[in-house]
């Protein structure tokens, strides 16, 4: 049986702050227990929910050498839905009230983190065949296992798998700081490795010493590897081109399953969708305090707000958006600009926005469960999760061509009446007005239309068996 450490800042139901918490706690479960024996280690933050920290076992307690810094590492230890996690312990480094904090706080605390998921490797009796990385936060793990572990019997035949799920966060700071941070030697720093526009990078280091890179879906694969995407690590991704690939995140079908969801009101499938629907809209505008409308054509975003998302593109149309026959309906928190830009659309056009910037989990499956469509008009995404959470809920995804949006949904084709829901290519307002009025003029003029689509969405499976089937053949070539 071979053995997968998953390493990662974020893990479901421990900690989520987005996507990555949801893949790290998702995907584990959905490997061959039979082939593989997969664990995950990520910190233990001071901000994880009291129920969980008081089912952790402590294992092990020892010293660590971080750079010239002696810290103490404490590995915790508890096993939910047959997965094993450790916690790193650490009072200095994981304490407060959330898992991130400035990046000049964060590049020391996750290299402390990298490095303890080393060292706590020969204390355990677990020896990991593979350990696969999760974005900048645990990159310095195989950048640590080059400098310091390989001529150890122990760790040299350890391999590791990088996983980039958004490339725009990597973990710059100064050579001379993560020098001392680190303890790692002067030849670490040359261009081929870490360093970055005369800074450290992290992530970088990474994706050159990995010993095989992922993200999170083919087309944006292909993305990373050109300049406007790459995010100045398009010739590192180039040059690691025969060692990367995409595999397509998936989503817990148990969890996101509307014949059973017990947040929302009424329960359907994708045989009985068109009632369950529409008692769910109505209970959506009266939870969100809109007014009734069977006809209103309602439209959900559930998202980070933030200029990736592409919510700049509503101040060129929101105006002639507001005319057609619509509801707005927002749930997510992010940059003050677009928090302050919704709100002010709440209060212009009350009767037909609505906007909620605390999210729950129960508000969100109002949305995909009540809403006719979900906006996404990403100006780039790695993948996205909330276009599977819509199609699973038979919400038509309105989307911008781009990474995994593109990958997961085809676009509707009114000749040939296939697609599963529509969308645009150059990112402009114009493109995404269009693409809404494209929708609403199907489910206006076309009811049986829109219903044949929304049941070909629901019949889609992105659930995380084909995606885990991709990852065990990329272990076991490694």
């Amino acid at each position: 049986m071979k053995k997968i450490l998953f390493a990662s800042a974020e893990c479901a139901p421990f900690v989520k702050t987005g996507g990555l918490g949801a893949v790290v706690g998702s995907l584990p479960k959905q490997l061959n227990h039979k082939k593989y024996d997969v664990r995950v280690v990520l910190p233990d933050y001071h901000c994880i929910d009291a129920k969980w920290r008081e089912q952790m076992e402590t294992l092990v307690t020892f010293p660590m050498y971080l750079g010239w810094r002696m810290q103490t590492v404490t590995v915790k230890t508890l096993k939910y839905e047959g997965i094993v996690y450790y916690f790193i312990e650490n009072n200095f480094y994981f304490c407060g009230d959330s898992p991130y904090y400035d990046m000049w706080v964060d590049i020391e605390k996750f290299s402390y983190f990298s490095k303890a998921v080393l060292e706590m490797l020969s204390y355990l009796e677990f020896k990991p065949d593979i350990i696969h990385c999760h974005d900048w936060q645990s990159s310095l793990v195989p950048v640590f296992l080059k400098a310091f572990y390989c001529a150890d019997p122990f760790y040299r035949n350890i391999k590791t798998v990088m996983t980039i799920h958004n490339l725009k966060f990597q973990g710059i700071t100064e050579i001379d700081r993560l020098k001392d941070i680190t303890g790692l030697p002067d030849d670490m720093f040359t261009y081929d490795k870490l360093e970055y526009n005369n800074s450290a990078n992290l992530l970088k280091g990474g994706l050159v010493f990995a010993d095989k890179i992922t993200t999170v879906s083919k087309t944006y694969a292909e993305e990373i590897k050109q300049p406007e995407y790459g995010e100045g690590l398009d010739s590192v991704l180039q040059h690691r081109s025969a060692d990367l690939c995409g595999i397509v995140n998936g989503i817990d079908y148990d969890i996101y399953n509307p014949s059973t969801d017990e947040y929302i009101p009424c329960h359907y499938d994708e045989k009985t969708f068109d009632k369950g629907k529409k008692k769910n809209k109505a209970a959506l505008q009266a939870k969100a305090g809109l007014p009734k409308k069977r006809t209103a054509f309602t439209l959900g975003i559930v998202s980070r707000l933030t200029e990736q998302k592409g919510f700049a593109l509503f101040s060129y149309m929101m105006e002639r958006l507001m005319k057609q026959p619509v509801q707005l309906y927002v749930l997510g928190d992010g940059e003050e600009e677009y928090r302050n830009m919704f709100l002010s659309y709440q209060e212009q056009y009350p009767d037909k926005v609505y906007v909620q910037l605390n999210y729950t989990d129960e508000m969100a499956k109002y949305i995909y469960a009540g809403c006719d469509a979900i906006l996404m008009p990403s100006r780039f995404e790695p993948c996205g999760l909330c276009q599977l959470m819509s199609l699973r809920y038979g919400a038509v995804p309105i989307i911008r061509k781009t990474g995994g949006l593109k990958d997961t949904v085809s676009i509707y084709n009114p000749k040939s009446k296939t697609g599963t829901g529509f969308g645009f290519t150059d990112y402009n307002a114009e493109g995404f007005l269009d693409a809404i009025l494209a929708a609403l003029d199907v489910y206006k003029k076309n009811p049986e239309e829109w219903k044949n689509l929304t049941a070909k969405g629901m019949r889609k499976n992105y659930s995380w068996k084909a995606s885990s089937r991709k990852y065990e053949k990329l272990y076991s070539d490694l």
